[in-house]
């Protein structure tokens, strides 16, 4: 049977892992006229529709902006949602992970834990693609970038293993009870404004910043703002408690997969 550390970290099956993020990635825009070119308007395109609204419309200020007004609003904006898109797609797809892929469990030897990796790639895949937008945005509008820019991979890596124990987690129960994926819509939706996407956890009452501080969104947002628009260095501590956690949790939920997989067939 295979380990929970060998899901964790699929070294055997690279190549594998490598052919199906491919094909995910491809596969999304199979058939459309601009095709990947799609994964580079995207982001531009959503990002000049924020510019607009926060610019034209509402004339927004970001809490403690020194300049930028509704630019700097968007930006701000255009920040959170890099994070909060990444795990939108994990936490929307994994539920139906295995039960759209009967085949690889039934008929075929497939290490199926390797779904969730491809999702998190894929995902990481767009995510990319919208980083290099906003760079290249805050490059033509401030002139340049900070220099802790050099920090944001170092923030978004602790944000991995829990979208992999989400994943894994969320698709196994997925097998069992078919409610999780409707559930997981209705989450996501509320989570975008549970969040601090569309406004920042010092406006909030100190009572409530509590509360927030515990969503595992909160910390990723906050620092990748602080690290790319902010021009401060991550709070290295907090970093590392977080990657701890997350690292427990990828494991525990690895774990979890492991032992229920040799029902999905049964329920398949």
């Amino acid at each position: 049977m295979t380990r929970p550390h060998s899901a964790f970290f699929p070294l055997n099956n690279r190549s594998l892992l490598w052919q199906f993020a491919r094909r995910d990635v491809l596969g999304r825009y199979r058939g459309s006229l601009l095709g990947l070119t799609w994964s580079f308007l995207t982001p531009l395109l959503m990002l000049g529709v924020y510019s607009f609204v926060f610019v034209g419309v509402f004339r927004a200020r970001w809490p403690g902006a020194a300049n930028g007004g509704g630019l700097e609003f968007a930006l701000q904006i255009f920040a959170g949602l890099l994070v909060f898109n990444l795990f939108a797609e994990v936490a929307s797809r994994a539920p139906n992970l295995i039960v759209d892929q009967p085949n690889l469990v039934k008929k075929v030897i497939f290490p199926v834990e390797l779904l969730t990796w491809v999702t998190v790639l894929s995902g990481l895949f767009h995510l990319l693609i919208s980083v290099a937008s906003l760079l290249l945005v805050l490059l033509v509008a401030r002139g340049g970038l900070p220099v802790t820019a050099l920090a944001l991979p170092l923030v978004l890596l602790p944000f991995l293993p829990f979208l992999l124990g989400l994943g894994w987690l969320l698709s196994a129960l997925g097998v069992f009870v078919r409610d999780v994926g409707q559930m997981m819509t209705m989450v996501v939706s509320l989570a975008m404004f549970m969040s601090p996407v569309f406004y920042s956890v010092s406006t909030l009452d100190v009572r409530w910043q509590f509360w927030m501080n515990l969503n595992p969104l909160t910390l990723i947002i906050e620092q990748v703002r602080e690290v790319v628009l902010q021009g401060q260095w991550p709070a290295w501590g907090t970093l590392g408690l977080y990657s701890l956690l997350a690292c427990v949790f990828a494991i525990a939920s690895a774990g979890f997969f492991q032992l229920t997989r040799k029902g999905f067939a049964d329920v398949l």
